[in-house]
């Protein structure tokens, strides 16, 4: 059985189609990272999955229950998925591991004592044991980061979200939130990851997806996507993004105002 199975997903915000058809299955243990360009709807496609966004039609299964059922007990579902986000969405006036056992305790009613070991445990996995005691304000992006991902883990999710979680960080921090991805792909974490880090997704991933006008354009191990992509929309955006300094005059004119 798929961790996630997504069959005929459409999306629209008013007028304007985002999602057209989508159809993406992740099994148990896989690494599927999707990429393309801003606004073909990768975000929204992640929100959907956890019914953070209502899809227009179509059916989403996380772990064989229907999120997309009317009668689905949301809430149940989202305490088996983490979800990581751009923004860290911690509690300034919360210490780090406040941070991390608020949740715990008051959605999973653990003890106090249960939620500060677990938290202890996860903050061990993201490499910030010693930071339990401060503040997010304390903290460089990059750790806040990481903190959001231990608050994640500590709910023992079976499926992570991750949605562009390192594109708010300084270049020089990237580094550390991927290598705890990494770490949690390792472990054997089945993971969604909206990602614009191709180096991370062409390393972890087990497979990538590339979107573009709300579609899957093409979808494959990470060998070949990137190193034999079919599709001319997949060759033209990783052209772009893999060798920016190569960009032709006349794709730059392109896209020039009229």
């Amino acid at each position: 059985m798929s961790t996630i199975d997504i069959l005929g997903l459409h999306k629209s915000f008013g007028k304007l189609p985002v999602l057209q058809g989508i159809d993406l299955a992740v099994e148990p243990g896989e690494v599927v990272c999707v990429i393309g360009p801003s606004g073909s709807g990768k975000s929204t496609l992640l929100r959907c999955v956890n019914l953070l966004e209502t899809p227009t039609s179509g059916t989403i299964h996380v772990g064989g229950v229907e999120v997309t059922d009317p009668d689905c007990d949301i809430d149940a579902v989202r305490r088996r998925i983490g979800m990581v986000f751009q923004q860290f969405n911690l509690f300034g006036h919360l210490t780090v591991r406040e941070n991390v056992t608020i949740a715990q305790r008051r959605v999973l009613k653990r003890s106090r004592a249960e939620a500060n070991r677990i938290a202890t445990l996860n903050l061990e996995r993201v490499g910030l044991a010693e930071k339990a005691g401060a503040y997010p304000a304390q903290l460089s992006g990059g750790q806040q980061q990481r903190v959001a991902i231990a608050r994640a883990l500590a709910m023992d999710p079976q499926l992570m979200l991750f949605d562009e979680p390192t594109s708010a960080l300084d270049p020089e921090l990237v580094g550390e939130v991927l290598a705890v991805m990494r770490g949690l792909a390792a472990e054997g974490m089945t993971m969604l990851v909206v990602t614009h880090e191709m180096a991370f997704a062409r390393e972890v991933a087990s497979r990538v997806v590339f979107m573009d006008g709300g579609v899957v354009v093409e979808q494959g191990p990470p060998a070949e996507v990137f190193g034999n992509p079919r599709e001319e929309r997949t060759k033209t955006f990783l052209h772009r993004v893999l060798e920016p300094t190569r960009v032709s005059e006349t794709e730059i004119g392109a896209h020039k105002p009229v």
